[in-house]
């Protein structure tokens, strides 16, 4: 992925499970408050919504920031991980994100959005819609929509498993919730 993306500027500090844990339910109603200042639904219902991840865990391709998987009913397939298939038209992901600094400081960071969108709206994209909202509710960005060029790193990035997995890259196995 590009490191010269918003993505590249979270934090390092290494958190334990237990931690994470912690840092995440302490940060939770922050983050919804500050995500919901776009006007975004998505970035209020997604608490609501499937959880995938045991706990909060640190995530390389969105700038070591703590992440969180969320997804809707229309991507119930996604708890499929590699044998997911192509998620329906509707579907939505999210990843809410903190940094934490080796001095123990926390902040939000960004919210990931991912939107399966119907055949033809960015085919080399994989019809995927990816939003990106700032920790103080600006929006990012929004494929085909504001800031359309800088959301190309998702793209980017997600193309590589495009093919084989939908563009859909998965949370690391120890911390993957079964169902």
């Amino acid at each position: 992925c590009n490191p010269c993306n918003p993505c590249a500027a979270g934090g390092g500090a290494e958190l334990t499970a237990a931690e994470a844990t912690a840092a995440y339910d302490c940060l939770l109603e922050e983050m919804i408050a500050a995500y919901s200042k776009s006007g975004m639904g998505t970035a209020q219902a997604y608490v609501n919504w499937r959880r995938y991840s045991t706990s909060a865990y640190q995530s390389a391709t969105h700038g070591n920031r703590y992440v969180q998987n969320y997804g809707d009913a229309n991507a119930a397939n996604y708890a499929r991980y590699e044998a997911v298939g192509t998620l329906p038209a509707g579907a939505l992901l999210v990843k809410d994100s903190f940094s934490a600094t080796g001095g123990g400081k926390l902040s939000v960071g960004p919210l990931f959005i991912m939107e399966k969108m119907p055949a033809g709206f960015n085919p080399s994209g994989g019809d995927w819609k990816y939003t990106m909202i700032m920790p103080n509710g600006s929006i990012f960005g929004v494929t085909n929509g504001k800031n359309s060029k800088g959301m190309q790193f998702c793209i980017d990035c997600h193309s590589a498993v495009a093919e084989d997995q939908d563009s859909l890259m998965f949370l690391p196995e120890e911390f993957r919730r079964a169902f």
